[in-house]
């Protein structure tokens, strides 16, 4: 996902005060181009997740989070599937289905900046808000505070992300050292203006939204409840 493969950055050779980075083993496990995913890898970037044409997406029996990179070119896809409970209202799930590539740099202090094309999008489904389904772009300009990979000795390459504030994102398996993405290019029509603020993944982007309903996704979602032990879908009709 990222122009983080070239060890040699031309800003890091500006002459200012700050250092180059210097990579340590924790980042020389192994290169960090290509794709990786989360848990069983259920979700992945490329064909399969997202259509962006049609700002439609195929679910996936799973959550997870997917990353790919490609070191020559500086371009990366974020595929990211993930349910959130509610601590007040145990029945009231969230599921989010998120899609957004475009271009990275890998910054002097270490950090990777993310850039979207502009195409992104992601669908949002809670059987407890006013309007339980709905779709909308997402063009946040994203940070990855660090990051590292290492070998482990059952999974093989594991790479971890940190988020803007430091926080962890879920373990990833490398799964393919060549990138599966899409065309790296605005791949709908749109004039949405990407957002420069450093956003916190767990927040949703405010955009354009459209109606949406997907049969699949709400059974993931009831999936999910069970295993809570709750049943989200039409669990809070009438809740305020």
């Amino acid at each position: 996902m990222f122009r983080c493969f070239l060890v040699s950055l031309a800003s890091a050779l500006v002459a200012t005060a700050q250092q180059a980075i210097v990579y340590t083993p924790i980042h020389n496990a192994t290169v960090i181009y290509g794709t990786w995913s989360s848990g069983s890898g259920g979700v992945k970037t490329g064909p399969g997740f997202a259509n962006p044409a049609d700002r439609t997406f195929t679910y996936t029996n799973t959550t997870g989070i997917s990353y790919s990179c490609n070191s020559e070119d500086g371009y990366y896809e974020i595929a990211r599937y993930r349910y959130t409970s509610n601590g007040t209202a145990p029945k009231c799930i969230t599921g989010v289905m998120n899609w957004v590539h475009g271009t990275c740099v890998l910054e002097s202090n270490g950090s990777i900046v993310l850039t979207p094309f502009g195409d992104g999008f992601q669908q949002i489904q809670d059987a407890c808000a006013a309007i339980s389904n709905f779709i909308e772009d997402y063009n946040d300009t994203e940070l990855v505070s660090s990051w590292g990979i290492f070998l482990d000795s059952t999974l093989g390459y594991q790479l971890q992300l940190y988020q803007y504030n430091g926080e962890p994102l879920a373990q990833q398996n490398l799964i393919s050292t060549t990138p599966s993405m899409l065309p790296t290019r605005n791949l709908r029509n749109t004039t949405t203006a990407t957002s420069d603020a450093v956003v916190d993944l767990a927040n949703a982007n405010a955009g354009t939204r459209t109606p949406g309903w997907s049969v699949p996704g709400i059974a993931v979602l009831t999936t999910a409840a069970v295993a809570l032990g709750t049943s989200p879908v039409g669990a809070c009709s009438g809740a305020s």
